[in-house]
């Protein structure tokens, strides 16, 4: 496990530590209809901190400026004219934009064949998916998940429910409380995965988008370089 992703597991383990504390000792409004959600609702509840992080994330990491700036092909294109390809140019122009580590990897083979730029580009634009894709499995799980965890919460409420029924009578409040966790949970999954969903459709099609232009001007950087293209 990377620092990085310890670091987020160490974050996540303190935030559901304090969420629980919250939880425990608020009362009235959000916190009365958890308590009456029941136990069933907490894994809804860290579901949706952990999905509503990676939007948050994935919506500043998905920046334009930050993945492929407009522009960004005229001044590679400048400094390749003005015979400006040197290693340190290069490794700032990977550190600029993802798009940036696409055309540094293409102008580090600069004086190869095609056919090695080629595969140059293919293998750095591969782990540059990769980034563009972080989190997103975890985001679709969740928007699909959600709804089987209310689905859980409902199936307990209705065992609680029926529970209250015996030989010498019924207790109308047992009866009452499986009715608030089974419903409480059922629109607490659909709550969590809706947005989840969207938003999980949304930066799919986004990164998509990306690919796409990404691909287009890498193949135009490939031909400024060999000479095809002046701009």
């Amino acid at each position: 496990m990377s620092k990085l992703g310890l670091l987020a597991f160490v974050a996540f383990i303190v935030a559901a530590v304090l969420l629980e504390f919250m939880l425990d000792q608020c009362t009235g409004g959000m916190c009365e209809v958890v308590n009456a959600a029941g136990w069933p609702i907490r894994p809804l509840i860290y579901a949706s901190v952990v999905a509503l992080a990676i939007i948050v994330e994935r919506l500043w990491a998905l920046r334009s400026e930050i993945v492929a700036p407009s522009g960004l092909l005229a001044e590679v294109n400048r400094m390749v004219a003005q015979g400006g390809i040197t290693r340190e140019a290069c490794t700032k122009l990977a550190q600029h934009s993802l798009l940036g580590e696409i055309f540094a990897a293409a102008l580090l083979n600069a004086n190869n064949s095609r056919e090695v730029i080629k595969e140059a580009v293919e293998e750095s634009a591969r782990v540059v998916v990769h980034k563009l894709e972080r989190y997103m499995t975890t985001l679709g799980t969740i928007a699909t998940v959600s709804p089987l965890l209310g689905l859980l919460g409902t199936v307990i409420g209705m065992v609680e429910l029926f529970g209250a029924f015996t030989s010498t009578g019924h207790d109308v409040a047992q009866f009452a409380r499986g009715i608030s966790v089974a419903l409480y949970n059922t629109a607490g999954g659909i709550v969590v995965a809706v947005p989840a969903m969207i938003f999980h459709r949304f930066f799919r099609g986004k990164i998509d988008s990306f690919i796409v232009d990404m691909e287009q001007q890498a193949i135009k950087l490939v031909e400024i370089i060999h000479g095809e293209r002046q701009s």
